[in-house]
């Protein structure tokens, strides 16, 4: 059998398999990966509990029911009551070197796209890396590349990385602005929901320092830590494929024939099928076989067909390429 030439096709195709092994594999890595989300999951729930009684203690429900009460029945001068997932916490059992109480405070968000040092204006890249990597197996299922931040990094603004940023943001349902909650749609509302409580005051959070213990303070911070830790875990297991990926680009773009590149899935493990990695298109369906390129071929000629006839024809063209 006279050997198979490479071409485009052939190395995306043995591109893809191998580098959806690669992200299969339990490496360290990934492994590191998982076990960071899975932390800052467990914490979440805990930490908002500290801060639900940090928050009630603050607002009494009696207070805010009150309130609630006048609202109802003086309208827009009592406005003051609103939900909020977002807080700044404060304490002062610190002192400093000449025996003064310091007030620590800072900024903490339990939304999907909360920020992740403490800082409401951080920049919006972190937010989002977090939450695709949270949502990374909906986002791949749905064929989002959840990753893409992490491949990205150091390089600038791109047309290549806003489109799949922005695609990834839609999925998740995030809104088009910051400050527009009512905006999240979808998992990101989802997400959210869980974590508002009743606050009083009509300025933003900034404005607004809820005294806490030392203690539960630093729990808050820790909980954010573990989530930043989720996205300094995956730009590691991120960095570690993009650094395989690399070499198996040039390796495929060296090769003459179809056979050195199923010989190197081989020493990587991964078994491949000449013969099935020739007969199917770059979508995976099964095109070469007589009838299949037949009833492609019929489909391509200009005919009469009914609207009928024309999804008829296109459903056993899908059945026969299943089977």
């Amino acid at each position: 059998m006279p050997k198979i030439r490479m071409n485009t096709e052939y190395r995306n195709k043995l591109y893809n398999r191998i580098k959806d092994v690669f992200e299969k594999e339990e490496t360290q890595e990934r492994q590191a990966f998982m076990e960071a989300r899975e932390t800052f999951t467990e914490l979440q729930t805990h930490t908002f509990d500290v801060a639900r009684a940090v928050i009630e203690r603050a607002y009494p429900s009696t207070d805010v029911a009150t309130l609630r009460h006048f609202k109802k029945k003086y309208g827009d001068p009592c406005d003051v009551v609103a939900k909020d997932k977002c807080f700044y916490f404060a304490h002062n059992e610190d002192y400093d070197e000449d025996d003064n109480q310091v007030e620590t405070k800072s900024h903490f968000d339990f939304g999907l796209f909360g920020n992740l040092n403490g800082n409401e204006y951080s920049g919006q890249e972190d937010t989002e890396h977090f939450a695709h990597a949270y949502y990374r197996e909906e986002l791949k299922a749905q064929g989002h590349n959840p990753d893409i931040i992490a491949q990205q990094s150091g390089k600038d603004s791109n047309p290549h990385k806003t489109k799949h940023i922005d695609a990834n943001n839609k999925f998740l349902g995030k809104s088009n602005s910051s400050y527009d909650d009512d905006g999240n749609i979808g998992m990101t509302k989802t997400f959210n929901e869980p974590f508002h409580l009743d606050v009083i005051g009509t300025s933003h959070c900034r404005s607004r320092a809820i005294a806490c213990t030392k203690k539960e303070y630093e729990l808050f911070e820790q909980w954010r830590v573990a989530k930043a830790n989720v996205v300094s875990k995956h730009q590691t297991w991120i960095d570690s494929i993009t650094k395989q990926t690399d070499q198996l680009k040039i390796g495929l773009k060296a090769y003459r024939y179809l056979s050195e590149g199923i010989e190197l899935a081989t020493e990587l493990g991964i078994k491949l099928d000449e013969a099935e990695l020739v007969r199917t298109n770059s979508t995976g369906l099964t095109i070469y076989n007589p009838s299949n390129l037949a009833s492609m071929i019929k489909g391509m000629k200009n005919k009469n067909q009914t609207r009928e006839d024309k999804i008829k024809a296109r459903l056993n063209y899908e059945k026969q390429s299943v089977n």
